[in-house]
């Protein structure tokens, strides 16, 4: 009897290492700079056990929005001058995290459990933002940097293949570039414009088993 148990137990072992996951996520980010947008993921992972995966990560994030500190840098370096500066400050952003994920789980009942998860990335943006010369005309820009997450949530498995769950993470980025300016006295300067998008992300999604 126990070497058929021993027998049934070294069975599973590769069983483990064949789950693979694909998830789709939809949801609400915050981050500092852009305020609240829709975002919408994919995730891939691996288990190498029941409890341990390892994936990847890619989402998309998009925001139109008027950039506050560029309307207060403008008011500082130029004065109040109407809502000139408003409209040199209209930005559009779309956002792509790409990173590598990392997820431990812990059963609660056996079609439930809650998790932890984090993540380090890079992330590239989008930016179609008005010209500050001529704001009825607009320019392109794309940011980088690096990235990094942190999460909990719970899921609940509707079927053998399949599991509905929630997430709430905290992610953190600040994509930037430089450009050239004048202030109010003419002198030439350079200005770093930068993204905070670190914020709070709220998403409920679907995942499968294969």
């Amino acid at each position: 009897m126990k070497k058929y148990v021993l027998f049934l137990m070294l069975l599973q072992i590769p069983v483990f290492g064949q789950w693979n996951t694909s998830a789709i996520k939809l949801g609400a980010f915050f981050p500092s700079s852009a305020g609240t947008g829709f975002i919408v993921g994919y995730e891939g992972s691996h288990f190498f056990d029941p409890q341990f995966s390892f994936g990847w990560s890619v989402d998309w994030y998009h925001s139109n929005y008027t950039d506050a500190t560029v309307v207060n840098n403008a008011n500082t370096s130029y004065g109040q001058t109407g809502n000139i500066n408003e409209l040199r400050a209209k930005t559009n952003i779309h956002d792509f995290p790409v990173m590598a994920i990392a997820t431990v789980r812990f059963p609660v009942t056996p079609v439930s459990d809650v998790y932890i998860m984090g993540g380090l990335g890079a992330e590239v943006l989008f930016v179609n933002y008005n010209n500050f010369v001529d704001p009825t005309q607009s320019d392109f820009k794309t940011a980088f940097d690096f990235n990094w997450r942190i999460g909990v949530g719970a899921s609940y498995g509707f079927g053998k293949k399949s599991e509905v769950f929630g997430e709430l993470a905290y992610h953190s980025s600040s994509p930037s570039w430089n450009y050239d300016g004048y202030d109010k006295n003419n002198n030439k300067v350079t200005y770093e414009r930068i993204f905070d998008m670190s914020g709070m992300m709220l998403r409920v999604g679907v995942r499968f088993y294969y």
